[in-house]
């Protein structure tokens, strides 16, 4: 999943011969992975809320609307929050926020389908707190010289947790029999209620577990000796270069901010489907414990495109790659929508691996020649993440009316409007280029 960016107004004391980072990063690490699991595991949650309560799509997204809405309203009051606590104490508040939200998903079992929502707020609430805070730490423990290498391998390590989510979720929650919903309504109401608990259960264990890990990392994470982050009052970037008078007044700002809504709905959009796509019989028809693994293979795809692009991209402008890869999903999606079997199924999973640069491409391309309003726009970016929150609606609908088949065209109207993000700005760094 996207990670949110520290904003370039802070100011990091950089200790060029502290000895002992190694524990600090691997605890670091740890958080990036574990932020990228709890993610990741709605794609399964998803399907077995779905037939559990017998959920249209529109009402079963409302898994990724209250978890992806937590970024719009929590983005801001983190900031704020970390601002007055301190970097290390926000990381540990954003983990023990968390871990109350997987806690919650204890009760919600025996109380409905409302309690699970707002488990997946609070935990949503936590994550964001926590990405907000730990980012920092990467670029400070060691060489300022290899800061990027370390933001590569933390990052990487958060598309292993989405890599490892759905595969690991398939094996704890999707691994029993589910009755169809004809199947169920044969049942007298005692039983289907008990059927109701027993499926339910299946979520207690492993997120309490999850719950109990994250506590332990904030335990952790309070005791370790972590360098201090010290904010700028007066930050500007690109010395030299004189900003606009207001940051809306920058239009490759507010096309990136579009960029980043639509890229984060699509990407989660997707994931949010692949399961009951490929249980469709002319795709896979697989049971949902099965589709799961594949959906291990879309964010795994995200996680080797992203060692890919690094490479590539020292030689590729970053609007030409953003807009070959876009192309390039479009091309899939439409494919797997007006395709079928296991053609159509591994097309949709390979949008993963060119989904995997978009975000940081489209955040920096948005954040050129901003000056003192960088951060200022980085805020405006983050909050543009609860695209992942809408777009699945939107798609949830066309799946609703037409078919879940159909309704991929949702995201492919979502890489279009990348697709013409990047060629805009394809010469964005060049010389000469236009804002």
């Amino acid at each position: 999943m996207a990670n949110i960016p520290q904003p370039t107004t802070t100011t990091l004391p950089h200790p060029t011969t502290q000895a002992g980072t190694t524990g600090p990063l691997v605890i670091i690490t740890i958080l990036f992975f574990m932020w990228g699991l709890l993610t990741a595991l709605n794609d399964v949650l998803i399907p077995h809320l779905k037939e559990l309560y017998t959920l249209s799509y529109v009402q079963a997204m409302m898994v990724q609307f209250c978890f992806f809405g937590a970024y719009f309203i929590v983005s801001l009051p983190a900031g704020a929050l970390i601002k007055r606590i301190g970097y290390q104490n926000g990381a540990v508040a954003g983990l023990v926020v968390a871990a109350i939200g997987c806690g919650l998903f204890y009760p919600a079992a025996n109380s409905g389908y409302a309690l699970f929502l707002f488990g997946f707020f609070v935990l949503a609430a936590g994550i964001t707190i926590l990405q907000v805070a730990a980012n920092p730490f990467v670029t400070v423990l060691g060489d300022a010289r290899n800061a990027s290498s370390r933001l590569t391998l933390t990052q990487a390590f958060n598309s292993l947790g989405t890599t490892v989510a759905p595969a690991l979720g398939g094996i704890l929650i999707l691994s029993g029999s589910v009755m169809g919903v004809e199947e169920l309504a044969k049942l007298p109401a005692v039983e289907q209620a008990a059927y109701r608990a027993a499926q339910a259960a299946s979520v207690q264990g492993p997120y309490l577990v999850l719950a109990g890990a994250l506590l332990v990392l904030a335990v952790l994470f309070a005791l370790v000796r972590l360098p201090k982050i010290v904010h700028a009052d007066d930050p500007v970037q690109n010395a030299g270069e004189e900003a606009k008078g207001s940051v809306l007044a920058h239009r490759h700002l507010l096309l990136g901010t579009i960029g980043i809504f639509v890229y984060v709905g699509a990407e989660v959009s997707i994931g949010s489907f692949l399961i009951n796509f490929f249980a469709e019989p002319t795709i896979a028809g697989l049971s949902h414990a099965d589709a799961a693994h594949y959906v291990s293979f879309y964010w795994g795809g995200a996680m080797i495109g992203r060692f890919i692009g690094f490479a590539a991209m020292r030689y590729v402008s970053p609007g030409k790659a953003l807009a070959f890869n876009s192309a390039a999903s479009i091309a899939l999606i439409l494919f797997a929508v007006f395709g079928q079997g296991q053609a159509a199924m591994w097309a949709i999973i390979a949008v993963g691996l060119f989904n995997s640069i978009m975000f940081p491409t489209i955040f920096s391309m948005a954040l050129f020649k901003l000056g003192k309003f960088t951060g200022q726009a980085s805020g405006i970016l983050c909050m543009a993440i609860v695209g992942g929150a809408i777009v699945p609606f939107v798609q949830g609908f066309f799946a609703d009316g037409i078919s879940v088949q159909t309704s991929f065209l949702v995201p492919a109207a979502c890489y279009a409007f990348i697709l013409y993000f990047g060629l805009k700005y394809a010469n964005l760094y060049g010389k000469g280029a236009q804002l």
